[in-house]
């Protein structure tokens, strides 16, 4: 099967390659290309998790608001928590705290970030993960673990979803109204709200019309394909044809499940994911033997010291992100050993020189893992390692050797229109039973819709309007206004 790597292009025929399938897939509706969820698929803003329970309006004075029990939310209210501070909200829209982590529930889910920098607060809560990268239960059950280590859920209210944040300068205070009718009046608040939350849907003439089974990935329906989130088979659907639109992060987890349980399984693709070895493990006690107090804070150091080009005497985390930083950092140092000046121009040359090694190596690796050559060749990614966000599977591409797993390489354009019986790309049209999207969430438009309620600041500025050329604050945290 392995076909040996490919022969590698020189730099302008490689510039050229990556310009021409640029070409192809840019689109000049940007955002506008997506569509939220309403109609048939208005509830998948709803959550599938919890029967929501009516209770009396909260209305009340606090020291800090905290919109959002993510981690972000979730990590600002322990350390408040750890100074004393009390007087703590944090409202949450879902049943729970936890963030994308309580809405991605669907088969595979995982963070391809090694768990003992990516898990917030492991020496407080004094837990040490199961992998090196943990799949989404753990993760959830780690915030919630966060939640009562510290407490919030005392003060926390769940499935409530804050309708508008207003200053109220005669007061003082800022004003948070909620879904529930409540009122909460703080000091200062802080927005953890995250961009992966909203589930947004592919602007695809005749969405409306399949009369088969959908659902988002972010709401993923196990009454109808069975299994569960902890990895049980999907039963269901062993005699379904499964359509799946979208190649991102979440189809390259998602994918080799359905590929296990699907009678047949259409990966409908605009652009390929660039997919690097995940090389995942089981941790044991060997792995901690040596942790010392500040262990944790000495990972992330270390990871972001790497991430930036700097030195350290170990590699701690040893995973795809520090390995490109770590090629273009070495390539810089030989190029100056060299006798080169340290400039812009170098640095960049260096970056490009790293990248297209990488990337070819990605690439190679295609070849190696994927039986048919003109798959094979459909999933290479002909661009920057950093153009999408890069993924790290060690199955995704093995999926494509299943017998019922087909990869449908729209060339860029994505699938051109769905009607009752199933998906059309060109002139071809694929039967299916079931359509799930892996379209992701809504990232990029007006922070009122991102987050689904408007922040107003001093002399009635909004912050859509203050962002509205893009995102500016201090050191992430403080917004003028």
């Amino acid at each position: 099967m392995d076909r040996g790597p490919s022969p590698r292009l020189d730099r302008d025929e490689l510039i050229e390659k990556y310009r021409i399938e640029r070409d192809k897939r840019i689109r000049a509706d940007g955002n506008d290309q997506y569509v939220q969820p309403t109609g048939r698929f208005a509830h998948l803003l709803d959550d599938p998790h919890l029967e929501r329970v009516e209770r009396a309006p909260v209305d009340d004075d606090v020291d800090v608001a905290i919109i959002g029990g993510g981690f972000a939310g979730l990590v600002t209210g322990a350390r408040l928590r750890e100074r004393g501070v009390q007087r703590i909200r944090i409202l949450e829209g879902g049943g729970d705290v936890g963030g994308a982590w309580y809405w991605n529930r669907y088969p595979g889910a995982m963070c391809d970030t090694a768990a003992m920098v990516y898990l917030p607060l492991l020496e407080e809560t004094g837990y040490l993960p199961s992998a090196k990268y943990v799949p989404a239960a753990e993760i959830f059950a780690h915030a919630r673990r966060i939640a009562e280590t510290f407490d919030l859920y005392r003060d926390a209210l769940l499935a409530t979803q804050v309708t508008s944040l207003d200053w109220d300068e005669e007061a003082a205070r800022w004003i948070v109204r909620t879904d529930r009718d409540d009122a909460v009046r703080a000091r200062f608040v802080t927005i953890g709200t995250g961009p992966l939350h909203r589930p947004k849907l592919p602007g695809i003439p005749g969405i409306d019309l399949f009369e088969g089974h959908t659902f988002h990935t972010s709401r993923w329906d196990y009454r109808y394909t069975g299994g569960d989130a902890a990895g049980a088979p999907m039963d269901r659907l062993v005699d379904r044809r499964v359509g799946i639109i979208g190649t991102g992060a979440t189809a390259v987890q998602a994918v080799p499940h359905l590929a296990r349980s699907a009678g047949e399984l259409y990966v409908f693709q605009r652009t390929p994911s660039s997919v690097d070895v995940r090389a995942n493990r089981e941790l044991g006690a060997e792995d901690f033997a040596d942790l010392r107090p500040g262990w944790q804070r000495e990972w992330l150091l270390n990871f972001a010291t790497l991430q930036t080009g700097g030195f350290t005497d170990e590699d701690y985390v040893e995973d795809g992100w520090t390995d490109i930083s770590r090629r273009i950092r070495d390539r810089i140092i030989e190029m100056v050993a060299d006798g080169a000046e340290l400039t812009p121009e170098l640095m960049t040359r260096a970056y490009e020189d790293c990248d297209d090694d990488k990337m070819g190596d990605i690439r190679d690796r295609i070849d190696s893992i994927v039986a048919d050559p003109a798959t094979a060749e459909g999933l290479k990614p002909w661009y920057r390692q950093l153009c999408k966000r890069p993924c790290f599977h060690d199955e995704y591409l093995q999926a494509f050797n299943e017998p019922g797993v087909h990869l449908v390489d729209t060339d860029g354009r994505g699938v051109t229109r769905i009607d009752a019986d199933g998906a059309w790309v060109g002139e071809r049209h694929y039967g299916l039973d079931c359509i799930i999207f892996a379209s992701g969430f809504d990232v990029g438009t007006a922070f009122a819709r991102r987050s689904g309620f408007e922040t107003t600041g001093r002399d009635g500025l909004t912050l859509s309007d203050a962002w509205n050329d893009g995102m500016v604050s201090l050191h992430g945290m403080h917004v003028r206004g």
